[in-house]
């Protein structure tokens, strides 16, 4: 079913996509068969309890426990699904890859109504930030003083990230809740002000060939919403090395 599925779905280009998608094949056979269920149910209790076979009320009502076991049978499979399924889900989604896997590290901005990627350049080293040094030609904030600060590199709507590296990107907004997505990674994470939440995936596959893959705002964040659109784009590892070397710095035009 997934096969069929993915005919209306982006590629899927994480390596942790699958899950999500095995588990959206799950959620619909499991929304098919209480369709089913609750269907045949509403038929038997049209047929069940018509006025012709019951001219006269009951107002005494069921006299079994039926209905309990029922409930408490739902109650068991909820539970099942919340720590089988969803807590586990979770406590993976929130580890971080460890530092000796050498993950790259990238920052997202939002703000009314444009994405603003913060990349720490060679050095590894996020340079200092500021609201106060908050401009339209210095949007994350970067401290100038800061020798950290020299070499880090600002694009805006343009994330680059290579191929087969994990990749921790914290997510955070300047302004009002915005929402991180990238279908393609299946991911997504609101930015709210104030907050740095870090998710992470896996690229698995490039789009060297000219494929469009977007960065999304899933919330409904302004006037502008509709224009707050980036591009994603995945290289192999020589490539993503060309492109940091050709980027320029935060402080290149200034």
């Amino acid at each position: 079913m997934r096969e069929f599925l993915n005919q209306w779905m982006p590629i899927d280009a994480s390596a942790h996509g699958h899950q999500v998608d095995d588990l959206i094949v799950l959620t619909h056979w499991l929304m098919a068969v209480l369709f089913v269920v609750w269907g045949a149910y509403f038929l038997f209790c049209l047929y069940r309890f018509n006025a012709k076979r019951h001219p006269r009320a009951d107002y005494v009502g069921a006299r079994t426990h039926v209905s309990t076991y029922g409930e408490l049978g739902v109650a068991v499979v909820e539970v099942v699904l919340l720590a089988g399924l969803s807590i586990p889900a979770w406590y993976k989604w929130t580890h971080l890859p460890q530092k000796e896997t050498n993950p790259i590290e990238i920052r997202v901005m939002a703000e009314q109504f444009a994405w603003n990627i913060h990349y720490p350049g060679p050095d590894g080293v996020f340079g200092r930030s500021d609201p106060k040094l908050m401009s339209s030609t210095n949007p994350l904030g970067l401290d100038p003083k800061d020798p950290n600060a020299k070499d880090d590199i600002v694009t805006l709507n343009n994330l680059h990230l290579p191929v087969n590296r994990a990749a921790v990107i914290h997510v955070t907004s300047k302004d009002v809740i915005h929402s991180f997505k990238l279908p393609v990674m299946r991911s997504e994470q609101d930015a709210i002000p104030g907050m740095d939440v870090p998710i992470h995936f896996t690229p698995i596959k490039t789009n060297d060939n000219g494929d469009r893959w977007e960065i999304a705002c899933a919330q409904l964040c302004g006037l502008g919403h509709y224009r707050m659109r980036g591009q994603l784009f995945v290289h192999g590892a020589a490539e993503f090395d060309k492109w940091m070397k050709s980027a320029p710095t935060a402080f290149a035009t200034q």
